[in-house]
């Protein structure tokens, strides 16, 4: 397979789908590809955070919500 045509699959693997997160605890949150890019949503919570153009920033978005010295969430795409 070229390059071009793996990359191209990549990118439309990356535009769809559900990520969920994962801590030591247990799922933390999920982020959700929207029509704008990536929003996240909180275990619990009902509203979508506010959209990112990339998933790391949105992996990064969600992340930041985790208490100080928290690991690193897993990212599972669903």
């Amino acid at each position: 397979m070229s390059d071009t045509m793996s990359n191209a699959m990549s990118n439309t693997a990356q535009a769809t789908g559900t990520w969920v997160a994962v801590g030591p605890a247990g799922a933390i949150g999920s982020i959700h590809a929207t029509s704008e890019g990536y929003a996240f949503r909180l275990r619990g919570e009902e509203v979508r955070a506010t959209s990112y153009p990339t998933l790391e920033i949105a992996k990064r978005a969600l992340a930041a919500t985790q208490p100080v010295g928290s690991e690193w969430p897993e990212f599972h795409q669903h």
